[in-house]
């Protein structure tokens, strides 16, 4: 038996008991967690290396290299805000952590804020104080440069970067781009073929083909790309240069190979490549084939099923789509992504019951979901309730800055009610990343024309069309063109923005206000009748037609322009309303209230038939029947604004329910604060109620807003009321001369004769 001495036994527990805290250490745990979350970037499963480095800072806060990591991360997944934060907490806690502080940078180089570009320069500066004729450091130093308008110098420090690192891709690229803005083609192409030189370089390749596309020299490009595959066969954007090179020449059976080729690579996010070119080409059922395929390979896959029912969406196969969300809540109730997806679909066709329900779900899983928030603002949004709609965006907007749907929607909302100012100081504030995507450009150049200020307009349209000449920039260019009465300009724009697409009914629209601003009527019309002719099986593009003729006084046009509608599309019922409409414009009431009755009794959700055929009855003096009718409308349609306004005037007028018609009235106005006809509704309700001065006060804003018999009538009454009589035989006499034949005229005349 071997007998051991105490002293020794407790010095080999000491020893271990040594090294077992120092496996613990903060240190060493940050470093085993920044070398898992690393493996877990290298798989793209981002998730799990958020967890990774977020715990890595938690075991030790003061390790610059994990706050780092955690920055690069949020980058990947779109999250620009988080990764500049923990850039500067990197920068804090090590000021000698070059990598932070030049990444932290490049974000605020890419600001459209001239003076965050100056820090940026001013902290590259910083670092090669640190990292002498370090070439990031200089190509960023450059790119401030350029963004300043400092070419000069900002070639001396893209050349001082190559000089010291021939092989520095990035600055070859950037200082290549510098000569091609200065038309020097030779010098642009000498630069990268140095940079191409090294026969090692999958990149330089790549750059060098990509070089050569812009120059259409597309042999060139493509043995550019294949030099590229001989060095490395699975290098992935080579292969998908290669192949879309070969689409865009019409090689579909050679790019088809090279997008299954694509496919085939071990990166998961080119494994859909194949299935997207066969759907983009016109194989769809193909394309479908494959998306199901990799949909039921991986169940969890969801990129893999969201591509599928994209698909399904596309193709308007919407039961299938419908499908493959149920199975994949039935597996998982908490699926919040499927619940998203079926929530769109819902909103989309209308079941906005059904919506609401899954945006609740989303919200009770996930209380602070931007994207609950803004489905169930897209629900109030199709229930017309205006003020939930702006507090769901908000919301939205709130927990998720960088949500870009519901910043634009927002944006929309202040427009629409007259708040240019507070629209502009929201898209002012959206993540600078997001500045120069072309809806936030689009929707900011909206903002600018509301406000009116033309020179700042033309500037930031004539900005946005150097980007691409998108119908949506070409529309703006438009409208500010028509504001200054340059219409001949305008309809170029407007022209250009129709070739792109025909079917563009802003733009037809303002096409043909073009010509009718010059009073030139015919040619307007011939120029829609020109569109129309383009899409011949539209249904919506003969509607459009026919509103145009009904504007023109042409009501036989008209008709025959929406029976060509109901005819292209029988479910078409917009071309049902609009010859119904027709039918009381010319007096034929009765044939009007049969043609609705029919539509009710085969859409019996149809509320544009029920309001039709409310002022249908109001026009027979059935009154009580019309308010029925409104009645019904708002219960289905609690802000149907027209349908609350009338139901309003008839509660006052007719049934002598003052207080819940100017209660009406009120939340009308709420929605369309400069409607005159609400306004009107709420004067005559306070003229019921006696109250004559309110009256007067709501009366006189409804007239100086669109002056009518009807209000005329109304406002010199309640002048008469409030023994102004001058006034009131003013109002009454404009009314006489404006309309004497209706009811409203024998009641102001009565009242004012002495009678009742």
């Amino acid at each position: 038996m071997m007998f051991v001495s105490r002293s020794s036994t407790l010095a080999a527990l000491s020893l271990a008991a040594l090294l077992a805290g120092c496996s613990r250490s903060p240190q060493v745990k940050a470093a085993q967690y920044i070398e898992t979350g690393k493996k877990h970037v290298q798989s793209k499963d981002y998730a799990r290396a958020l967890v990774d480095f977020k715990n890595a800072v938690k075991a030790a806060p003061k390790n610059a290299e994990a706050y780092y990591q955690l920055a690069l991360v949020y980058l990947q997944i779109g999250d620009p805000q988080s990764a500049f934060n923990n850039l500067k907490q990197a920068s804090d806690v090590d000021s000698t952590h070059v990598a932070a502080r030049l990444k932290m940078a490049e974000l605020m180089a890419a600001s459209r804020s001239t003076e965050l570009v100056k820090q940026a320069g001013e902290k590259a500066q910083e670092i090669l104080t640190l990292s002498p004729d370090n070439p990031d450091a200089l190509h960023l130093l450059a790119i401030t440069e350029l963004r300043q308008g400092k070419s000069t110098d900002a070639i001396q420090h893209l050349e001082q970067a190559l000089k010291k690192m021939p092989q520095h891709l990035v600055s070859s690229v950037t200082l290549a781009r510098v000569k091609l803005a200065q038309k020097d083609l030779a010098g642009a192409e000498e630069i990268l073929k140095k940079a191409a030189g090294d026969p090692k370089s999958v990149e330089a390749q790549i750059v060098m083909g990509r070089f050569y596309l812009l120059q259409q020299k597309t042999a060139e490009a493509e043995a550019r790309f294949r030099q590229a595959l001989t060095i490395d066969p699975n290098s992935a954007p080579a292969l998908l240069d290669l192949a879309n090179l070969q689409f865009r020449q019409g090689r579909k059976e050679e790019a088809d190979k090279s997008f299954v080729r694509l496919s085939q690579l071990p990166d998961k996010q080119y494994r859909p490549m194949h299935a997207i070119f066969l759907f983009e080409s016109g194989s769809r059922d193909q394309a479908i084939a494959e998306f199901v395929k990799q949909a039921e390979a991986d169940p969890k896959d969801r990129p893999a099923r969201n591509r599928l029912v994209l698909a399904y969406l596309a193709t308007n196969k919407i039961p299938e789509a419908e499908k493959v969300l149920a199975g994949a809540l039935k597996r998982s109730g908490k699926d919040v992504d499927a619940l998203e997806q079926r929530a769109r679909i819902y909103l989309a066709t209308q079941r906005i019951e059904e919506a609401k329900k899954d945006a609740a779900q989303i919200l009770a899983l996930k209380p602070e979901s931007a994207m609950g928030h803004y489905l169930l603002a897209k629900v109030h949004q199709n229930r017309g309730a205006a003020p939930a709609y702006k507090q769901e965006l908000s919301e939205a907007l709130r927990l998720s800055p960088a949500l870009l749907a519901a910043r634009i929607e927002l944006s929309q909302y202040f427009r629409a009610t007259r708040a240019p100012k507070t629209a502009r100081d929201l898209m002012d504030k959206m993540p600078e990343g997001q500045k120069p995507a072309a809806a936030a450009l689009a929707e900011r150049n909206w903002v600018l024309l509301d406000l009116g200020n033309d020179a700042e307009t033309r500037q930031a349209i004539d900005q946005a069309l150097k980007m691409g000449r998108l119908p949506e920039f070409l529309l703006q260019d438009a409208a500010l063109k028509i504001r200054q009465k340059n219409f001949v300009a305008a309809q170029a724009s407007l022209e250009e923005s129709l070739k792109q697409n025909p079917v563009n009914l802003r733009a037809l629209e303002l096409l043909g206000g073009t010509y009718a601003a010059q009073k030139q009527i015919p040619q307007a019309v011939r120029k829609v009748r020109e569109y129309v002719a383009l899409n011949p099986k539209s249904a919506v593009m003969q509607q459009f037609l026919g509103g145009w003729l009904v504007r023109t006084g042409d009501t036989k046009g008209a008709r025959e322009a929406f029976l060509a509608a109901k005819t292209l599309d029988p479910k078409f019922i917009q071309a049902d309303l609009a010859l119904a409409q027709l039918d009381v414009g010319e007096g034929k009431r009765a044939d009007a209230r049969k043609s609705l009755n029919q539509l009710l009794t085969a859409n019996p959700a149809s509320t544009g038939s029920r309001l039709l055929l409310a002022m249908v009855e109001e026009l027979d003096g059935n009154r009580a029947v019309a308010i029925d009718y409104y009645r019904k409308v708002i219960a289905a349609e609690p802000n149907n604004i027209l349908a609350v306004n009338n139901l309003a005037y008839l509660l006052a007028d007719f049934a002598n329910q003052p207080d819940e018609a100017l209660r009406l009235a009120q939340q009308a106005k709420e929605a369309a604060p400069e409607s005159s006809a609400i306004d009107d509704t709420i004067g005559w309700a306070y003229y019921q109620k006696g109250i004559y001065q309110s009256a007067v006060t709501h009366l006189e804003s409804a007239v100086n807003r669109g002056s009518s018999a009807v209000k005329n009538y109304h406002l010199a009454m309640a002048h008469y009321k409030m023994g102004n009589r001058d006034r009131a035989q003013k109002y009454l006499q404009t009314a006489l001369k404006q309309d004497p034949g209706i009811p409203e005229a024998k009641a102001a005349l009565d009242l004012m004769a002495g009678g009742k």
